[in-house]
């Protein structure tokens, strides 16, 4: 069964380095998260140390995934946006390790993050993903609609470039 908890930076700070641990696992499995190969956990943790420090402001919402005691996903929302968008909020970094896909992670994680946007007074929500890969498809099955591609928008871990697909979502 997976829970999914809202953290505030200090509960965030207290399991930094499993979020780090996450965070390689998924660079390294070649996820397009905007790292490239040879990301540390030291770069990892200094990558959650700055997201911390939005938590903190108020310009960030963190959600982790567990797996009993084991942390095995997060994913962002940021809810600091210009004076004319205040009804939007963009969704960054849904990490899910690799040993724990397939199992609704994904799911549970994005399900709780419109929740925490609806809390926090958003109506609309942003995405950006991999053209083609598993959370593109995760995202059409929860109801987003399809923006656009921009080609050759990111790169791989590895350096290869890939497309990138935007999604919107109007939350009620």
């Amino acid at each position: 069964m997976i829970e999914v908890r809202r953290w505030s930076e200090a509960q965030g700070r207290e399991w930094a380095g499993a979020l780090a641990d996450v965070l390689v696992d998924c660079v390294e499995g070649g996820a397009s998260v905007s790292f490239m190969a040879g990301f540390s956990k030291s770069d990892a943790a200094s990558f959650f140390e700055k997201a911390l420090d939005g938590v903190t402001r108020g310009e960030r919402i963190l959600l982790a995934a567990f797996d009993g005691s084991s942390l095995v996903g997060t994913v962002q929302v940021i809810t600091a946006t210009p004076p004319n968008q205040p009804h939007r909020a963009d969704i960054a970094k849904l990490l899910v390790r690799r040993s724990a896909r397939g199992q609704g992670v994904a799911a549970s994680l994005m399900e709780h993050a419109e929740a925490a946007s609806r809390q926090a007074g958003k109506t609309l929500l942003v995405l950006d993903t991999v053209t083609g890969g598993h959370a593109e498809k995760l995202y059409v099955r929860l109801g987003w609609t399809k923006a656009g591609v921009i080609p050759n928008y990111a790169l791989f871990p590895d350096g290869r470039p890939c497309d990138t697909t935007i999604f919107w979502k109007a939350l009620r």
